[in-house]
This record gives C-alpha cells, sequence and structure tokens, in this order.
C-alpha cells in the first residue's frame, strides 16, 4: 500500500459503504413483550442506520450477547439507510410506532415534545460519568441531557498524490489554492474531476458546513439558526465558483457523497473531503492507492474540521420499558463491547474508558489531531432537523446557477417554519 499521511500514519479500519436495508415497521408489541411490569420477556425496538456494510453485522453481535445475558429482553433491530432515515422516524413517531432505542443525529425537537426519556433516566450512574463531559453537553437542552453520544468524529481532505503530481498541483491550505489545485487536476481529462462536491440530498448539510464555516460562517446555535447571513454567503459563492470554473465533477448539485467517495477510491477524484472510514473503504476498494489526509481548506487557511456527534436516545412510548432500556445502555458502552463497535466502524468513541483503550491508535490520529478545531452542527435546537432536511433538499441548487442568497433564504424560511 502507498499512502503518505501528512498529519500522521494510519492503518486501515473497516470498509465503508452506505447500504439501504428494507425492513418491516416496528408495528405493536410483539407476543409476551408485557414491559418491565409485566410478563417475562420485554421486546426493545431498535433502529439505526448503516454506517457500513459491518453495521447490521456489528449490532446483531451486540444483541446476541445481551440477550445471552439478559434471557427476559429481546431487541428487534431496524437498520436503514441515511437516505431514508428521517423519513421513517418520522413516520413511525407521527403514527405513535417510536422506537424504544433510536440512533440519530438531532433529537431537540423529541426532547422539547416530552417523548424522550432523560439520560440519567436510562443510564447507570457509572455509565454516564464514563462519557467525556464535552459530549454530554452537546447532548443537553437547556442544560439537560437526553441523548448519548454514541460515535464522534472529524473530516479532513484525501487528496490523491498521483493525480496532483500528474497535475502539477500543490496540496491546498485555503480555497484559492484548491480552486488552482482542482482546476489543474480536472484539466487532466479521462474524466477525472478535480474535486469531489457532493451536493445531493444524502449529505448536502455537511459539504455546505465545510464551506460555509470554512469562510466565517455558523449555523447558529441552541436558541438560533443562521443561515441566511453575509458570512455565509461568502462560502455559498465560492462552491458556486469552484463548480462553473470545472473545478468539481459534474452534476456537484445532486452528487450524493458516498458514490462520489467510491469514485474518489477508484482514483478518479484529485480531492475530497472524508471521514475516519474512508480509510478502511480505500484499504478494502484500492489499497494501491496513493494519498495524503490533509486539513481542510478554508478561506484564510485557519484550522477547521466538522465535528461529528451522532447519538443514541430513548422514547419513553408507555413508560414500561426504562429497566430494560437501561440495562442495554450500559451493556452496550462498557468498554469491550463498546470499543471493538467504534473501531471497526471507523469512528471515534465518547467514553473516557474508550478513548484509554484507544491511546496511542495511529490510524484514529489525524482526526484526532483536528478535533480541537471542530464545529457542530447546533443539534440541540428545536429547528435543527426542519433546517438540515432544508439543506438536504434545497442546498444543491447552488450547483445548478440559482443565486446563492436565495437559496439560502430559501432555507433560512424552512428552518424558521419549522
Amino acid at each position: 500500500m502507498k499512502k503518505s499521511l501528512r498529519v500522521g500514519a494510519m492503518v486501515a479500519t473497516a470498509a465503508l459503504a452506505t447500504m439501504t436495508l428494507a425492513s418491516c415497521g416496528f408495528g405493536g408489541g410483539t407476543s409476551g413483550d408485557a414491559g418491565d411490569a409485566g410478563g417475562s420477556v420485554t421486546t426493545l425496538n431498535l433502529l439505526v442506520p448503516s454506517y457500513s456494510d459491518s453495521t447490521k453485522g456489528l449490532w446483531e453481535d451486540v444483541i446476541a450477547g445481551f440477550e445471552a445475558a439478559n434471557s427476559d429482553i429481546k431487541v428487534k433491530l431496524e437498520v436503514q439507510s441515511w437516505e431514508n432515515l428521517d423519513s421513517v422516524i418520522t413516520t413511525k413517531v407521527s403514527g405513535g410506532q417510536a422506537p424504544d432505542i433510536f440512533n440519530g443525529g438531532p433529537f431537540a425537537g423529541f426532547a422539547a415534545d416530552d417523548l424522550l426519556y432523560t439520560t440519567e433516566e436510562v443510564v447507570s450512574p457509572a455509565t454516564l460519568a464514563d462519557f467525556q463531559d464535552t459530549f454530554i453537553e452537546n447532548a443537553a437542552v437547556d442544560g439537560t441531557p437526553y441523548g448519548l453520544p454514541l460515535i464522534a468524529s472529524a473530516r479532513a481532505l484525501f487528496v490523491n498524490n498521483d493525480l496532483l503530481e500528474q497535475a502539477g498541483a500543490t496540496i491546498p491550505a485555503t480555497w484559492d489554492e484548491l480552486l488552482e489545485s482542482a482546476k489543474k487536476v480536472s484539466a487532466l481529462g479521462n474524466g477525472i474531476a478535480g474535486y469531489g462536491m457532493p451536493l445531493g440530498s444524502e449529505e448536502a448539510q455537511a459539504e455546505a458546513a465545510v464551506w460555509l464555516w470554512g469562510g466565517g460562517g455558523t449555523f447558529g446555535d441552541e436558541t438560533t439558526i443562521t443561515v441566511d447571513t453575509p458570512e455565509n454567503l461568502v462560502g455559498a459563492q465560492f462552491i458556486q465558483k469552484m463548480v462553473t470554473e470545472g473545478a468539481t465533477q459534474a452534476d456537484a448539485g445532486s452528487t450524493d457523497r458516498t458514490p462520489l467517495m467510491d469514485i474518489f477510491v477508484q482514483g478518479k477524484i484529485g480531492m475530497q473531503v472524508g471521514l475516519p472510514p474512508t480509510v478502511g473503504q480505500i484499504a478494502a476498494g484500492n489499497p494501491d492507492l496513493n494519498y495524503t489526509i490533509a486539513p481542510i481548506p478554508t478561506q484564510d487557511g485557519s484550522a477547521l474540521t466538522v465535528g461529528v456527534a451522532d447519538h443514541l436516545m430513548a422514547f419513553k412510548n408507555d413508560g414500561t420499558k426504562q429497566e430494560a432500556i437501561t440495562k442495554f445502555f450500559d451493556y452496550y458502552f462498557s468498554a469491550d463491547v463498546y470499543v471493538p463497535w467504534v473501531q471497526t466502524e471507523g469512528f471515534l468513541p465518547t467514553t473516557k474508558s474508550g478513548a484509554e483503550q484507544l491511546n496511542g491508535e495511529e490510524s484514529l490520529k489525524p482526526f484526532l489531531d483536528a478535533l480541537p478545531a471542530a464545529e457542530f452542527y447546533p443539534s440541540t435546537n428545536a429547528k435543527w432537523s426542519a433546517t438540515e432536511a432544508a439543506f438536504k433538499a434545497l442546498f444543491g441548487q447552488l450547483a445548478q446557477g440559482k443565486d446563492a442568497a436565495g437559496v439560502l433564504a430559501e432555507i433560512q424560511a424552512q428552518s424558521d417554519a419549522g
């Protein structure tokens, strides 16, 4: 394998390939499911997204171990793609069929509607104390934590060294340098793109954050969502410059991150922002790829990464499963169970015991180095879910010629409407 790491050497982790797993809804309680106070078996419904090809099997292993230690509790697993997750959870909640445990991103809206247990209600004091303080703070609404931090991550720029060398381009630190290098790589022809720009619905809010925050903007905080601002317009307009000057792939406005990263792995894209599991994807799909992991370029070259902190949350539903949910969370977040799960998926642990166990793991170093400059989505703002959905639906219009200020205004309007 050939790879040079500008911010540290890496060891391959798990392969990343998003998959869609269709499964039946939870429906009503299963036979014998009488909650904590009734019959002999409690069934917990667990809804999770697919992070990789390994996700379903990893959860099945966790469930098998948990059920072996808790014969009176069964866990019913449903895995959905990230593309489908929002609509699936919305349909279930609005239909009175919320899962008992949900792995997702935004949760403030559910908390505002009093649908969730607080974190303290569904983990033991020892488990709660093991979470990194900053992650628990990021999982709070009005000072009360509702989400259990599941994974942490950061993003960085993956660079195809061979393509940049062929094009006479250098690894960029600023937007102007990125534009120049990407245009040189695109000029190589043969279907090669200089920069992979995924503005499609899968994760448009992440690419938006890379550019809007990189120009000094923000999405707001717990109390206020700010999209339509002069600071954010700077990044939106530079996205359009990248597209119109031929620095990106074709159809950037409708391209999703996962298939675009597949193209990078095959050596057809010069640069693209990726996550820790991208390393495993490269190891599995093209181990001879000569690549570097570099900091994300920003307008002025200052440090930035888009932090990710997905959460587990517990719905109250009829209130009979709190004890079973607590047992499951305490089991899952024990280091011997949790750390292999996180490590296989290629993310960073949110627990102190997990961080201690992975101390010195070189494969995580470039992303750990980036975390001090991490900025996070305002996921504890009740309007963030609507904002995220608006980004996914509308932000790609930037690459289709729509006025940048108009796109931001439309996203802001949908956010404000909730």
